[in-house]
């Protein structure tokens, strides 16, 4: 066994791994769970196996067809958004639903639900999903789909990856005239100016999302930085194609971990005041590559490294309209005043287009995702109190972004758990799923960065 973590580099487990090639007839046999695992984009441990074995897919790299005339695209699990953009773009097309990073693959995007800038348009990635295979421990393979299979279908959308492994996914993608956005900045004054902004701009735009300054307070209490967009009509048609966006490692690295001192409260109160005033209170507009515009963090190698070697923990929920304003204040107030600065605050709509997976994250509502430093109980306790104020509001957290949350929270965000886990395959768990199954509850160290540690006492009263 060796140690790996995940993009949140929290917890650090000890798992083994073996890499999966093309089309073999069935899993490779291993002692203990396995789990299948793409890029490893996952922020907390739904990647993760502590103890079991990790199925790398990277190595399912093949492109199987692709329909130029459609925008349909038939491919192996593992490959990279990356691959698809590089293979769709000069052709026409784009993906459907894309998460901030593209170095991800479409079994993870699968596995996921990922979600993008345009759910209140076009849902989440599983929507946009035509069929896949479904390779059980058993050996059986399972051909899914709307009209085939369709409770695997929706089990294993959004299932975290363990009703089995996607052998191939096929996808319908979006056409585009060109790859250039036209994107708007518009700032905001606060938490109402947010919701003001959002509301004009669904109707006009596909991609809609916000920066938010998460240390502001009192009538400045949720102010940002508004970004919307659509692909530039064909008059842009004849721009070259930017290709210095579509190789990783072109920009800026962080080629180590930053000492913990230099993500305090000052230092990111003046990264806010100046990102934020850098507008000087006026909405902008731009012509702009769809690189920077959905994956800025792309261009900036190994960003995961400015938390320093401890890792961060994401907090990413979703509140409904109904209570979004009282939620996302308490959320923001008590975020403003933790003493743990969240560097990269980001606030969207989530539209009412219904996810295919019984466990998908996205539901109609406003999603807020925060990340925090990992300074141990103090940074644990805060994204405790922010897990209360969601499930008070009938919220919900987001699996691929979570490293701590409780079997009790679980529950109370996807009520169809229970169905959901008939169809898991019984070869097949992960660290968070046993982490939020009543069945046991470790929970990972925090000073350690064991996985089977549990947390303070002090905590346990929380829940």
């Amino acid at each position: 066994m060796s140690p790996s973590d995940s993009w949140g580099r929290f917890p650090r487990v000890e798992q083994r791994t073996r890499s999966l090639v093309w089309r073999s007839d069935a899993l490779p046999k291993v002692d203990g769970p396995v789990l299948p695992h793409g890029l490893g984009r996952s922020y907390g441990d739904s990647c993760l196996n502590a103890g079991g074995t990790l199925l790398l897919t990277p190595g399912l790299d093949r492109l199987i067809d692709f329909d130029a005339a459609t925008g349909v695209v038939r491919c192996e699990a593992g490959v990279s958004l990356d691959t698809l953009l590089r293979l769709c773009v000069p052709r026409g097309w784009f993906l459907p639903v894309t998460p901030g990073t593209k170095f991800v693959t479409v079994g993870g995007a699968i596995a996921n639900d990922v979600h993008g800038k345009n759910h209140h348009r076009a849902g989440t990635f599983g929507r946009h999903v035509r069929r896949f295979e479904l390779l059980r421990s058993d050996g059986s393979r399972r051909m899914c789909a709307p009209d085939e299979n369709p409770d695997w279908f929706g089990a294993t959308i959004g299932g975290l990856g363990l009703t089995g492994l996607i052998t191939w996914a096929e996808v319908q993608l979006a056409p585009i005239r060109n790859p250039f956005v036209m994107q708007e900045t518009v700032p905001f004054d606060n938490l109402d100016g947010f919701l003001r902004v959002s509301a004009e701009s669904e109707a006009d735009h596909d991609f809609t999302m916000s920066w938010v300054d998460c240390l502001a307070r009192g009538k400045k209490l949720g102010r940002g930085l508004f970004y919307r967009g659509n692909f530039a009509p064909s008059q842009f048609e004849r721009l070259p194609l930017a290709k210095s966006h579509l190789s990783h490692g072109t920009g800026l690295a962080v080629p180590m971990d930053l000492p913990g001192f230099c993500l305090n409260r000052l230092s990111v109160s003046a990264f806010n005041f100046l990102y934020y005033h850098r507008q000087r209170g006026r909405p902008s507009r731009q012509l702009v590559h769809y690189d920077p515009f959905f994956y800025p963090l792309d261009s900036v190698y190994g960003w995961n490294r400015i938390y320093g070697s401890r890792g961060f923990l994401q907090f990413q929920c979703v509140v409904p309209h109904a209570t979004a304003r009282d939620a996302l204040k308490e959320l923001l107030e008590r975020s403003a005043r933790g003493g743990l600065p969240s560097f990269l605050s980001v606030l969207k709509t989530f539209g009412d287009l219904p996810s295919p997976g019984w466990m998908s994250f996205p539901r109609p509502g406003f999603t807020l995702a925060l990340d925090f430093a990992n300074r141990g109980e103090k940074t644990w306790r805060l994204v405790e109190e922010l897990d209360r104020v969601t499930r008070e509001a009938g919220g919900a957290v987001y699996p691929a972004k979570d490293a701590r949350m409780s079997p009790e929270s679980f529950a109370a965000y996807f009520p169809q758990r229970d169905r959901f886990a008939a169809y898991i395959d019984p070869a097949f768990s992960s660290s968070f799923w046993r982490r939020v199954n009543p069945v046991s509850l470790p929970m990972p160290s925090l000073e350690g960065r064991g996985d089977s540690a549990v947390p303070p006492a002090s905590l346990l009263a929380l829940r």
